[in-house]
């Protein structure tokens, strides 16, 4: 039976996770509409239900034949130019929340990464039958889409799908599961097996030669309980400053280098001539050896392991860099061990740096540098510095997860 339309409303702008919103003046909230762009047009029934798009003039043709079902990608559907500019509107709709406004002078144009460089992600796959689908999720769902093309990752990771199929046909049976963990570093790929049993010397033998028919720079199982590495050819190395760091297995790295690049220059701007300079959440070094170029660097985080890369790597460097461990959450650094520090930077994970925020806000540091991926939690723990007495003097938004509902940023904040 065909829905009746009650009337007709006009999609204004993307929401927060990218749908579309149209006002309802005969209601107390917008309609959302999945997959609807600024200028499209919706007719909606009495119960404010969508009965069909008229596609508007700001929309763009999808290039991925699964864009609609693959999760990784929502907005390929969104015009270039809006895109961007949603990326800078969606953080600025979270600062208002704390009512934290910005002149758009003072907010850099989005940098957005191109398609096909991405260098890191992580897969299902699940055997079916002979057959092993390889992909990412149905977006809202645990139903998998298996990759026949992908306009994101780096050509270097897609051309191991097809190998990787034919490697896990032989490792799952019918009906389970794995994850698969890649990694383009400076050195190769840095490939992570999940949710496989150890079976002994004839995997390990399989699996060396995968890698070496694939030249791999390591190939690892995650059992559950730990990570085996299988065989490592030559150390998985990312750059930072032009200092050569070892990667972990499963230590965090940007998405891609180009935005990468783009959060260290911001950084690197933001602190200027700072000669003693914390910063913290460091990880394994992703601005504290750009940094260290021409500065002392105090590196602190939670994650020994990454810290211990950092340190092998600066010393080697000659980098003065001197790292701490320390959980940053539980134990942010006071104000009173701030004091020495012309500039702090801290890049927290998604939930954001609330503690830590407290004693920055309480602090003499001149320059603050926040990176985040989350602008809700940047949002909070901004409200906080500003209400400490510091000014957020310049934001620049990085897409890194292109056509993704998922943006990065730099502010830097000074005393006021």
């Amino acid at each position: 039976m065909t829905q009746a339309v009650a009337y007709r409303l006009t999609v204004t702008h993307l929401g927060a996770q990218g749908d579309g919103v149209a006002p309802n003046p005969g209601a107390s909230k917008p309609v959302y509409v999945p997959g609807g762009v600024p200028g499209d047009t919706v007719e909606v029934d009495a119960k404010g239900q969508v009965v069909q798009l008229i596609p508007g003039p700001n929309r763009a043709e999808p290039p991925c034949r699964h864009f609609g079902a693959c999760g990784g990608c929502t907005l390929q559907h969104v015009a270039p130019a809006l895109y961007h500019d949603w990326l800078r509107d969606r953080v600025l709709m979270a600062l208002g929340q704390h009512d934290i406004t910005l002149p758009p002078e003072s907010i850099a144009a989005p940098h957005v990464s191109p398609p096909q460089t991405r260098r890191r992600a992580t897969f299902r796959a699940v055997r079916r039958g002979s057959r092993v689908e390889l992909g990412f999720n149905v977006e809202r769902a645990h139903r998998l889409v298996d990759l026949e093309e992908c306009h994101i990752l780096n050509p270097a990771l897609f051309r191991l799908l097809a190998p990787l199929r034919a490697l896990l046909a032989r490792e799952l049976t019918d009906g389970h599961a794995a994850s698969v963990q890649m990694t383009l570093t400076d050195s190769g790929v840095d490939l992570t097996l999940g949710g496989l049993k150890r079976r002994g010397l004839a995997q390990d033998e399989l699996l060396a030669g995968f890698a070496g028919e694939n030249d791999l720079a390591r190939i690892s199982i995650d059992t559950g309980l730990g990570v085996d590495v299988i065989l490592e050819r030559r150390p998985p190395l990312i750059h930072f400053g032009g200092v050569p760091v070892r990667l972990p297995v499963g230590a965090f790295l940007q998405a891609t280098p180009d935005g990468e690049a783009a959060l260290q220059a911001a950084v690197l701007e933001s602190v200027g001539k700072a000669k003693e300079v914390a910063d913290l959440f460091a990880g394994l070094g992703t601005f504290a050896l750009p940094l260290s170029a021409t500065a002392r660097v105090l590196a602190s985080d939670a994650g020994k392991v990454s810290l211990e890369s950092l340190q092998r790597a600066a010393n080697e460097a000659q980098r003065p860099v001197k790292i701490e461990h320390r959980d940053l959450f539980r134990r942010p650094l006071t104000a009173l061990e701030l004091k020495r520090f012309q500039a702090v930077v801290f890049d927290p994970p998604r939930a954001g740096a609330q503690a830590q925020c407290a004693e920055l806000a309480r602090s003499a540091v001149p320059v603050v540098v926040a990176v985040s991926c989350n602008p809700n939690t940047f949002a909070r723990d901004a409200r906080l510095l500003l209400d400490g007495g510091y000014r957020l003097e310049r934001l620049w938004p990085v897409g890194q997860f292109l056509w993704s509902a998922h943006v990065e940023l730099v502010a830097r904040f000074t005393r006021a």
